[in-house]
């Protein structure tokens, strides 16, 4: 017995897609990616927040460092307090997060404080600026005709906080690379024996259905292990099983070739010896009973032979038909005979057939399946159906032989029998018709009773072969 197993993965298709640590590892490295995400957000805000109180803390200590340098220039005659005050605040320079502007009475900007000398040059990008950019109103101070007006100016804080972000960026992408390969290496050790299962798979797949694997330390891959290991001793029996059903199934074909053999011999001595020895014992006395008709004595008892010998004659070749049934053109014939016969002993069940199988002949084989179904299907309805009506219908359908034998009884309960009789059982017919290629089906119609359906292939045709007188 031959099996034919499809693999049980897509080898060529799996290869060219990312192996299960490489996901995982994604997987993992994705969802600590997010957190830092998440995390950055709330970073952001809280530096937004830092930047925010920084610039707000530096503004109020220049306005009060300006205060107290107009109330110190008040005690300078007023000629001078605008060169004082322009000295004092060009000495001083950068005020921290802030910028000084000076404008004159006129609206006109005679000052403005030199640009931040810490990280020169440098700025972030807009998208960033935004995100923590903050909005302080300008403070404004008037004294002796000048207007001087501090803006608040993030511009430094941000940079800082840039620089932070970028650092903590490349501290978190190294992180989540070294995360990756330690996931993807931790799996691929963890995930080792799974190369370990798909060649024990893929050599089960060709048939070795001996292949074993070793129980795995780890919890899951050993009840893996269990459950291929429990599957390869099942499906072994099965093999078992099923060799040893082919062998008896072809002891059973030899046993049913070496009978059929057997029948043939017997209904060919049956032939000729005992058939042509009664036929020349009939002869014999028909000639006395010719020749003694004023002999009485001789007459009748020669009368009782020829009778007795006829009697032999029908009796024999009712048992050559049993053994070596008929075929070819003689089927339909054959099978005519053998319901006349079974009517006669069965009266009270009325036995309906239609013979379609034409003139072309039937091979030898074939007629002989036909004949024993056609036994066995009667001999149940007698012993089982308690049927009163029988009907059998035979024709040649697209190449095969078509028969129905249906009865009104009381349907099929349980197993089919495998009594010995006039056939094998319904097991058997389904042996004799599956050697042959065909295909039997059993059938309970919805109306009661039974109905044995069977398609045989006449494809190879054989001429009819000799009947038995």
């Amino acid at each position: 017995m031959k099996f034919k197993f499809r693999p049980f993965f897509p080898v060529d298709r799996g290869s060219r897609r990312l192996s299960l640590h490489t996901r995982v590892g994604l997987v993992l490295t994705a969802l600590a990616a997010s957190l830092l995400v998440v995390m950055a957000g709330f970073w952001l805000h809280a530096t937004r927040n830092a930047i925010h109180e920084e610039v707000e803390a530096a503004t109020r200590v220049s306005e009060q460092w300006l205060k107290a340098v107009i109330g110190e220039i008040q005690d300078v005659p007023p000629i001078v307090r605008g060169e004082r005050l322009l000295g004092v605040v060009r000495a001083i320079g950068r005020v921290r997060a802030n910028e000084l502007e000076i404008r004159s009475a006129a609206g006109a900007s005679i000052y403005r404080s030199p640009g931040p000398s810490y990280k020169a040059g440098r700025t972030v990008p807009g998208w960033f600026a935004g995100l923590l950019a903050t909005e302080l109103p300008a403070r404004t101070l008037a004294v002796e005709g000048y207007t001087l007006t501090l803006h608040p100016d993030d511009s430094r804080a941000i940079l800082d906080a840039w620089d932070d972000l970028a650092a903590m960026a490349g501290w978190a992408l190294a992180l989540l690379c070294l995360l990756f390969v330690a996931t993807r290496t931790a799996l691929g050790r963890a995930l080792r024996p799974l190369a370990q299962i798909m060649r024990a798979l893929d050599r089960t797949a060709r048939g070795r259905f001996d292949t074993r694997l070793p129980v795995f330390a780890t919890p899951e891959l050993g009840r893996i292990s269990r459950a291929f290991n429990g599957m390869a001793d099942r499906l072994g029996e099965a093999v078992d099983d099923n060799v040893r059903l082919e062998s008896a199934r072809e002891v059973d074909r030899q046993m049913h070739d070496r009978l059929e053999e057997e029948r043939r011999v017997i209904a060919r001595e049956l032939h000729d010896e005992l058939a042509q020895g009664i036929t020349a014992v009939r002869a014999l006395a028909g000639a006395i009973v010719q020749r003694t008709g004023d002999a009485p004595s001789l007459h009748i008892p020669a009368q009782g032979i020829v009778a007795v010998t006829g009697e032999m004659q029908d009796g024999v070749r009712n048992i050559l038909h049993r053994l070596r049934p008929v075929a070819g053109n003689s089927l339909s014939v054959r099978l005519e005979r053998q319901l006349a016969g079974w009517q006669v002993q069965h009266p009270d069940i009325t036995v309906n057939s239609q013979l379609a199988i034409g003139p072309q002949p039937v091979a030898d084989d074939l007629a002989m399946a036909v004949v024993r179904i056609v036994q066995e299907g009667l001999t149940n309805v007698v012993r089982h159906a308690h049927a009163s009506q029988v009907d059998l219908a035979i024709s040649r359908v697209a190449g095969c032989l078509q028969l129905t034998l249906s009865d009104n009884g009381r349907g099929r309960s349980g197993q089919p029998s495998t009594q010995p009789g006039c056939g094998l059982g319904l097991a058997g017919m389904a042996e004799r018709i599956a050697a042959l290629g065909g295909d039997l089906q059993f059938e309970q119609p919805a109306g009661g009773g039974f109905r044995i359906f069977a398609r045989l292939p006449d494809a190879a045709l054989q001429p009819s072969p000799e009947e038995f007188a």
